[in-house]
């Protein structure tokens, strides 16, 4: 009767070890999905779940600048690609980036490799190279624009570059915050999903990169707000405490196509109010926020991933376009028109 007793304590404790192991396995896997960034869906496709825009400004302007010296070359070097290899390198941390590390890469390609042939095998490249490529992949590429020819007119030049501008435009002074996380109370207690560009009511905002209205209207939380996204879906720009009375553009309306550096709208501090158009802030600022999209159920609902736009504003504010103002409307238009290859508008 001993050893029967014994064997049913054994059998369940037995029991009670495999249950914890199957707990411990679970979270395990999880945790290990999360960090490689994927995630099952109910329907079996798996897509990105996380991921962190956290390049120090030298990365980003490396990389940049090696992307558009090799461009048209015969080994072309894709600052997506560079940064992927780098994360791997640096376990995603770019604290302690050198661009030794960089000018190391560009030496192991030697003759005729690529950054993928260096990284094959490197479970984490492709994760990065996806993530990275849906956070950039629209900010550089061939233009044709117009500029100043010195004599008060306008010449064509073309290339291939930055094609994405700052959020401000050229002229318009702004002090930048680094507040990405930083807690926000008015409704319920939160992170604040976006950057702070603090400025003066009436400053004209800027379309970053060519996409399609997506939404505009009234927050509470936003205020009047303007949401873009960009062309090939992964992005979603949010502009938001845009100016009372008249918050946007003219012509801007969902499903309205922008070109990059166009005025979208103004500068202003509604928002905070259940009210429309009241100026429920303190300091007039425009909220910059990006959104990541690999999957649309990520727009409005769980798994939405927020990036710290602080070094990439940073960055774009080497482009800037420069605007003119209507007397007659009151309006700012932009001064110089660009002309993407890849983009019929």
């Amino acid at each position: 009767m001993v050893l029967h007793l014994d064997k049913r304590r054994l059998a369940g404790f037995l029991s009670l070890i495999l249950a914890l192991f199957a707990v411990v396995l679970s979270f395990y896997t999880n945790v290990s999905a999360e960090a490689s960034g994927q995630q099952q869906e109910r329907d079996g496709k798996s897509y990105i779940k996380w991921a962190e825009m956290n390049f120090s400004l030298s990365a980003l302007q490396d990389t940049m600048e090696l992307d558009i010296e090799t461009y048209g070359k015969l080994y072309h070097i894709s600052w997506i690609d560079a940064l992927s290899y780098l994360a791997c390198k640096n376990g995603n941390s770019w604290d302690g980036y050198k661009k030794s590390q960089l000018d190391k890469m560009v030496e192991e390609l030697g003759e005729g490799n690529t950054v993928d042939d260096l990284m094959q095998g490197n479970k984490y490249y492709t994760y990065y190279k996806e993530s990275f490529s849906a956070m950039l992949s629209g900010l550089l590429g061939v233009y044709e624009k117009e500029a100043p020819d010195g004599m008060g007119g306008k010449k064509i030049v073309s290339g291939y570059g930055l094609i994405a501008y700052s959020p401000i435009a050229e002229g318009f002074s702004y002090s930048h915050y680094d507040d990405f996380g930083v807690s926000r109370s008015y409704g319920y207690r939160r992170s604040h999903m976006g950057n702070d560009l603090m400025g003066y009511v009436g400053t004209p905002v800027m379309s970053v990169e060519a996409g399609t209205v997506e939404a505009i209207g009234w927050n509470q939380y936003g205020g009047w707000r303007l949401g873009i996204r960009s062309l090939d879906g992964k992005r979603s720009y949010y502009y938001a405490h845009l100016r009372k009375g008249r918050p946007y553009a003219e012509g801007i309306e969902v499903g309205s196509k922008v070109k990059p550096g166009q005025v979208i709208g103004y500068l202003g501090m509604t928002g905070y109010s259940t009210k429309e158009n009241v100026n429920g802030m303190n300091v007039p600022h425009l909220h910059f926020g990006l959104q990541l999209i690999f999957d649309e159920s990520q727009k409005e609902g769980t798994n939405q991933i927020w990036l710290d736009v602080y070094n990439l504003v940073r960055l774009l504010s080497k482009n800037k376009a420069t605007v003119v103002k209507d007397e007659k409307t009151g309006e700012y238009i932009r001064k110089y028109d660009i002309t993407l290859k890849s983009i019929d508008f």
